[in-house]
């Protein structure tokens, strides 16, 4: 009986993954940031250089100038609502987030990458597509 108690302790102690180590951060901030138009709010999720396409005008933009490139777009656009539509998350991997967002001027496809590492994400790809 010891045994089998000993066994099952040791099954439910692997088999729960400790809340503390998440290896997902939640996309909610990333969401709310696109929702109220903020770049500065979403630049803080992005990495170093980010491969960004915003309505036709692509290309790989370091932080500070996809921050610039979006905040003309939300100046432009300015936010009518935006929700996700579809998620793959997958821990200590690459993540990929669908949504859309809506504006005045339109409706756009936002299409969100997003790398995992050290209880982290980055942005490295970032695409708004009007619909």
């Amino acid at each position: 009986m010891l045994l089998l108690n000993l066994i099952l302790s040791t099954f439910l102690w692997f088999s729960f993954p400790d809340p503390g180590k998440e290896t997902v951060d939640s996309i909610d901030p990333v969401v709310s940031a696109i929702d109220s138009g903020s770049s500065s709010d979403l630049a803080r999720y992005f990495n170093t250089s980010i491969s960004l396409n915003v309505n036709g005008q692509q290309g790989e933009y370091s932080k500070n100038q996809a921050e610039i490139v979006l905040k003309d777009f939300f100046k432009k656009n300015p936010p009518l609502g935006f929700s996700l539509v579809f998620r793959s998350e997958k821990p200590t991997s690459l993540s990929t987030y669908i949504g859309e967002y809506a504006s005045g001027q339109g409706t756009f496809k936002v299409f969100i990458k997003v790398s995992q590492n050290d209880n982290s994400f980055r942005i490295y790809s970032l695409d708004f597509v009007k619909n």
